[in-house]
């Protein structure tokens, strides 16, 4: 059976029977962990054991795992810091900010492979304008070329722990003040104004970036739609003018930034019309059903599926994780940062 296009989430720290029958269908190609369903690293490999031996080929497992106020799994893992404090160190010292940033890529993906976690959504490359309500601190820096330069570090650790990257939230959300999980934001700007939050998604994908993250924001001057819904900014311009051959991903088509165009199976429908890979549905398991009931099961592409399979963790987890040299010094570089702003979750990709 192919991967499908739909990602979905489960309901706690062990599979329900209904988790299963939603897990086996041909709709379904990813799951997407969040906060309920951690107790510990045993039970969430135990967890992800179990989603796998659901089907074959397994399901890809996924977390939103950033540091700071973005970090599903807490107790039992290292407490990461906020990206901004990588680019704070970066305008201090460029060399050290940067060691610090792969750094830190390699230590969220070590410690999640570790446990069976395919991927993270990291990292987050919208720029630090200063006005949003969801970005924050989540930014590298407002500088386009020093958000590029982290953000490639911080990939480039991801790698070395066998762990593909997913920048976020194309085409930029850090210039708009509203949060898409409560309201659909808009960006008035014209087009020729967002080559800088465009420019770290150019670098990305010249160093072989695996996915993309595309935002429930409206860019008026460019599409009417959403970039999350829309053929322009998906197939057009990410896809054609930036040359990305990796995999697309909608942010979650239950945020309130998708709510307004149509039902659960309409926007599954418009954002692979768009040119999305994936479909994630969180938190809303009647929209799962009603989307598993009501779209065809083959709406997703051959190419498309192969794109997803290219999630995928690759090799073996780095090695005795808990002990590593890596681990140490990736921790000791850690603890160099000022310490981590308090952890606040919201139970939706962000």
């Amino acid at each position: 059976m192919s991967l499908g296009p739909l990602m979905v989430d489960v309901a706690g720290a062990e599979l329900t029977f209904e988790d299963i029958e939603v897990l086996r269908h041909p709709l379904v190609g990813s799951v997407i962990l969040f906060t309920r369903n951690y107790q510990n690293p045993k039970q969430i490999a135990a967890l992800c054991d179990a989603i796998r031996a659901v089907r074959t080929p397994h399901l890809l497992i996924a977390v939103d795992h950033e540091g700071g106020r973005v970090q599903r799994f807490r107790e039992g893992f290292t407490r990461l810091p906020a990206v901004r404090l990588l680019g704070r160190r970066f305008d201090v010292d460029r060399r050290e900010g940067l060691r610090a940033a792969q750094w830190a890529g390699w230590l969220m993906a070590a410690e999640l492979r570790a446990v069976g976690v395919d991927f993270s959504f990291a990292p987050c490359v919208d720029l630090d304008y200063g006005v949003s309500e969801i970005i924050g601190d989540r930014a590298f820096h407002r500088d386009p070329d020093a958000t590029g330069a982290l953000a490639a570090a911080y990939l480039a650790g991801m790698r070395g722990a066998g762990m593909a990257a997913v920048a976020k939230h194309f085409p930029g959300h850090g210039a708009v003040t509203t949060d898409s999980h409560v309201a659909l934001p808009v960006d008035r700007r014209p087009f020729a104004d967002m080559e800088p939050d465009l420019r770290p998604y150019r670098l990305l994908i010249d160093n072989q970036l695996a996915g993309v993250l595309a935002a429930h924001v409206v860019y008026p001057a460019v599409d009417p739609l959403p970039a999350s819904l829309s053929k322009r900014w998906i197939s057009e311009i990410l896809r054609g003018a930036l040359g990305f051959h990796g995999c697309v991903f909608a942010d979650d088509l239950t945020m309130a930034g998708a709510a307004a165009f149509g039902t659960a199976a309409e926007r599954v429908r418009l954002a692979i019309e768009a040119g999305c890979d994936v479909l994630p549905i969180c938190n809303d398991r009647p929209a799962v059903l009603a989307v598993l009931r009501e779209v065809e099961p083959d709406i997703s592409t051959p190419a498309s599926q192969a794109r997803l399979v290219r999630m995928r963790a690759r090799g073996e987890p780095p090695d005795e994780v808990g002990t590593s040299a890596e681990r140490r010094e990736a921790l000791e570089t850690m603890a160099s940062l000022s310490a981590a702003p308090p952890l606040v979750l919201t139970e939706g990709l962000s």
